[in-house]
């Protein structure tokens, strides 16, 4: 009896010891990859100049630039280790205090002095009803584009005033949670309650497949660079990485970032993620249906082990510990997530379970969601760089979609047990949409198969690691 307790213990520490492995191999992963894309230095003589207007985001000019060994450094300071040994001096604070002001205003004054002609009122009243028809006609997550539809339609109405600075409803409820982090937090957190980390604790390599995903975020830097050759649309470096997190599918989390590196294009970016998360359905089954052949599609993964509730508790503590101290501007959001789990897991306060899950996180979709849709006015959408958000989204959210499915198979050629890449397109964060999209097209082809557990754990791992790239971008340019 004493020998199986034993090994039953000893299969709870090696199990929880992969699990911090592959949270480590996603922050790895994306660093990596930040540096990467921020790596470029410009040539010398002749070549210089030419090099670095393909190369330099124009807006950017006053942006310092990331060498590696800088990068490295950069995130070495931003560890919570760091700053336990050498603590943020007065001084620092005041500076980052006098930059967060300087955003804000920058924001407040986006957009205040256009003056909107009525054919564009009259567009985006038409754009708030195809959202609405989309949510009740087609199915398309109704709890997210009823109220971001409607939320459109009342901010564009002529004179009702509901979305005007400073008593407007919308524009109260914009201020209050959506244009700060408070509302992201408090979803967080009931994602968090949520959630079941258990797949991802099964099977710890599941979690390549969501760090695989976040290349639609890095991928989008470089799309940035590209448009802003076309006249009239200009990015700087921060509004590029705010962009970017809406490859990752994650609409709290381009709130959040947004909020903190590029405030005056919120209301875009939150309308852009949201609206790619309301419409993974549509955008990603054909994405999954090209990238894979038919005997791939149709590969029946065997049943996961039981996780014990031991892990399950210990699960979101290890990940927090371990954000806190690597990459603390990610804690925020990893922390309301692991908070939100915990309470779940423990099993000892099931009533705040229960209202986090359902009544606070139904509360606060209603009010985040008619507050992205307030934000859907002509001054805001109607131009070039506003446009260019939109169409930066579609493409990176593709390039998440794909870089799981590739991912899962390039997995394949090295493991015996193969997996179905169908599951890889569930490494995006769009929980638990994108994994019952990949558990219904697998049904398609065999009613059988069976795939929404497994999907589940890219799914969740999408989550940390889209949490992690954002961390890894307030970390560079945030300081």
């Amino acid at each position: 009896m004493e020998t199986l307790v034993n090994n039953e213990k000893n299969k709870v520490k090696k199990n929880t010891l992969r699990a911090c492995v592959a949270i480590c191999l996603i922050a790895c992963a994306l660093s990596v990859g930040m540096s990467g894309c921020k790596g470029e230095k410009t040539a010398s003589s002749d070549a210089g100049a030419s090099y670095a207007s393909t190369t330099i985001i124009k807006g950017s000019e006053n942006t310092p630039r990331i060498e590696p060994k800088e990068f490295i450094r950069n995130i070495g300071k931003s560890t919570g280790i760091y700053k336990l040994i050498k603590p943020e001096t007065a001084a620092e604070k005041e500076a980052a205090k006098l930059a967060a002001e300087e955003m804000t205003k920058t924001a407040d004054a986006y957009g205040s002095d256009v003056t909107v002609p009525g054919w564009q009122k009259l567009l985006m009243l038409a754009i708030g009803f195809l959202i609405v028809y989309l949510a009740v006609a087609k199915g398309f997550e109704p709890l997210l584009l009823i109220p971001i539809g409607f939320g459109t339609i009342l901010v564009n109405i002529p004179g009702a005033g509901i979305g005007d600075a400073p008593h407007g409803m919308l524009h109260i409820i914009y201020s209050a949670g959506v244009g700060n982090e408070f509302f992201p937090m408090l979803i967080f957190m009931g994602i968090g309650a949520m959630t079941d980390f258990g797949p991802l604790i099964a099977n710890p390599k599941m979690a390549l497949l969501g760090g695989a995903a976040q290349l639609g975020v890095f991928a989008t830097l470089f799309g940035v660079a590209c448009l802003n050759f076309i006249p009239g649309i200009d990015y700087t470096m921060l509004q590029a990485s705010a962009i970017a997190i809406i490859g990752g599918a994650d609409g709290p989390t381009s709130i959040y970032v947004s909020g903190k590196l590029a405030p005056e294009m919120m209301g875009v970016i939150a309308v852009a993620a949201y609206s790619y998360m309301a419409l993974v359905p549509m955008i990603q089954p054909p994405i999954m249906k090209l990238l894979t052949t038919d005997k791939e599609r149709h590969i029946k993964m065997k049943q996961m082990r039981v996780v014990s509730k031991t892990e399950k508790v210990l699960f979101p503590l290890m990940l927090l510990v371990i954000t806190a101290l690597l990459l603390p501007p990610a804690a925020p959001l990893i922390g309301m997530l692991a908070f939100g789990n915990f309470v779940k897991q423990c099993g000892v306060v099931e009533r705040l379970s229960k209202t986090m899950e359902n009544e606070l996180m139904n509360i606060v979709s209603i009010l985040l969601s008619l507050g992205v849709g307030a934000q859907m006015t002509p001054e805001k959408i109607c131009n070039g760089n506003s446009l260019g958000i939109i169409a930066l989204g579609l493409v990176a959210f593709m390039i998440a979609t794909a870089g799981g499915l590739i991912m899962a198979k390039i997995m394949n050629l090295f493991l015996k047990e193969k997996i179905n890449p169908l599951i890889g397109s569930a490494g995006v964060s769009a929980v638990p949409m994108a994994a019952r999209v990949a558990n219904k097209v697998g049904m398609e082809y065999d009613p059988s198969n069976f795939l929404l557990m497994h999907a589940m754990g890219p799914n969740v791992s999408g989550v940390i690691g889209t949490a992690i790239a954002a961390g890894v971008f307030i970390s560079t340019y945030g300081l």
